[in-house]
């Protein structure tokens, strides 16, 4: 036949908030367990006659991403019980929302290679996670450490055409998230169900729709719609197999879906009001608190990052990272250059964290101790190299900088005569360094330059240096 065909998705994108503690209780979030059941109480295990109490900070980010994805706040939203029965699910029910969902049609826009979209959000609603079962042998365990951390559900309507759109939102998403301090969205943290048909090219008719749960890598998910949409246009092209309304999982090893269960309809999960739980109204008085806090946008961010003259990779970096962005921000508030500052931050720092294994997360500088580095390397009143040691004192050992630049004497303002007696004892102690310069080999001048460089600690301008010790081996 070989007709052309249209792959229609639409996503479920389940992001767990930063938030200190549990959606209902006062158990720390997912985050703050170390050991299986660890961090555990009464409420969040099910146990009976224990009432769930809203967390308000859960409203807050949710209300937040609500507005960053263009959304309708609905100032009155309730609580539903989703009833299912399964081992890492206490109380056989999930509460999540139905019939009045905090955020509803909103607008995100994509840019790829296959042009502009726009993708509708259908709705944002709060909900408790489940726990996790862990299999080992014989056996099944049960860790309930995950259960009621605060998700949102990010629902689109069926507006994505490709996987590559699908990935730019997902990247854009985790990027605003990552920014508004929503959401680490690390691994785990941000999960999707990918809902998918295939439809002839120019039909308006939707086919018949597969779910594939519970993707965190978006290379999986890439690959998922890749394998999962051909099978699509395979069965309907060849007649290969019956395509039925199912869920399905995606197995990494072998690139391909398997059928897991029919697909479940709102019917099946019983839905009804949470009458533990009073529905909750949002003033104009606390919307308005919420947009106040809410913070830049992320595509104008880049935009100011941009007209800095920060490269794009630079910006990917700063922009995925919340605590690094806020760093730079503060840092160019203290007056510095903002592109120098990435500089130091991107380049400097990350290398100094990256030969202790690390990454850039677990920086650990302030604002001021970098100001203070930066702006002594622009004054001119230490070199960069002296800079570069202050800074790895500072990131490794959490060293004033101010007090450790007096203590090795960086900031000593050195003068011409005090340079040139350096210089003449460091050629007195390298005759023979000097004598292979003068027959032609001009790396003991670079020999030379070194041992001047130790000799002086850092302290003094390079480009003085090379100048007095160029002209000085030109006398010899």
């Amino acid at each position: 036949m070989n007709m052309k065909y249209e792959i229609v998705i639409g996503l479920e994108t389940h992001v767990e908030l930063s938030t200190e503690s549990k959606i209902f209780c006062s158990c720390g979030g997912h985050s703050a367990s170390n050991e299986p059941n660890d961090c555990v109480c009464p409420a969040c295990s099910g146990m009976p006659g224990m009432l769930p109490v809203m967390n308000k900070r859960v409203v807050e980010l949710a209300v937040t991403a609500g507005l960053m994805l263009n959304c309708n706040i609905n100032r009155y939203t309730t609580f539903d019980k989703k009833n299912y029965y399964y081992p890492d699910l206490p109380c056989a029910y999930q509460i999540t929302q139905l019939n009045h969902p905090i955020c509803t049609d909103g607008l995100v826009s994509l840019k790829t290679s296959q042009g502009a979209r726009d993708i509708r959000i259908k709705q944002i609603h709060m909900e408790e996670d489940a726990g996790k079962l862990v299999h080992g042998g014989n056996y099944s365990y049960v860790d309930f450490n995950r259960t009621s951390v605060p998700l949102i559900e990010i629902v689109t309507q069926p507006d994505f055409r490709s996987a590559e759109e699908v990935v730019t939102y997902l990247n854009k998403l985790k990027a605003m998230f990552r920014s508004g301090g929503i959401s680490e969205c690390e691994e785990g943290a941000m999960r999707c169900d990918v809902n998918i048909s295939v439809r002839p090219e120019g039909s308006t008719e939707f086919g018949v729709r597969t779910e594939i749960k519970n993707m965190s890598s978006f290379d999986a998910i890439e690959k998922a719609i890749q394998y999962e949409s051909q099978r699509h246009i395979d069965a309907l092209e060849y007649e290969l197999e019956e395509l039925v309304q199912e869920t399905r999982r995606f197995d990494d090893a072998s690139g391909k879906t398997f059928a897991m269960r029919n697909k479940e309809t709102e019917a099946d999960y019983r839905y009804f009001p949470d009458a533990n739980l009073m529905p909750i109204v949002i003033s104009d008085e606390w919307l308005e608190q919420i947009k106040a806090n809410k913070p830049e946008e992320v595509d104008e961010k880049a935009r100011l990052y941009r007209e800095a003259g920060i490269s794009d990779k630079e910006i990917d970096m700063l922009i995925g990272n919340n605590k690094i962005s806020k760093l730079l921000d503060d840092v160019v508030d203290a007056g510095c250059n903002a592109k120098d500052a990435a500089a130091w931050i991107l380049t400097d720092c990350a290398g100094i964290l990256r030969k202790d294994g690390k990454s850039l997360a677990e920086l650990e500088i302030t604002a001021e101790q970098l100001s203070y580095v930066i702006k002594m390397v622009d004054a001119g009143n230490i070199n960069r190299g002296a800079g570069k040691k202050i800074l790895i004192a500072v990131v490794e050992q959490g060293v004033d900088p101010e007090a450790y630049c007096k203590e090795q004497g960086f900031d000593a303002k050195v003068d011409t005569a005090m340079i040139e007696s350096v210089i003449d004892k460091v050629l007195d102690q390298s005759a023979q360094a000097v004598e292979d310069f003068k027959n032609g080999k001009t790396k003991a001048a670079q020999a030379i330059f070194g041992a001047c460089m130790r000799e002086l600690k850092g302290a003094g301008d390079v480009a003085i240096i090379k100048e007095i010790l160029d002209k000085k081996l030109n006398e010899r």
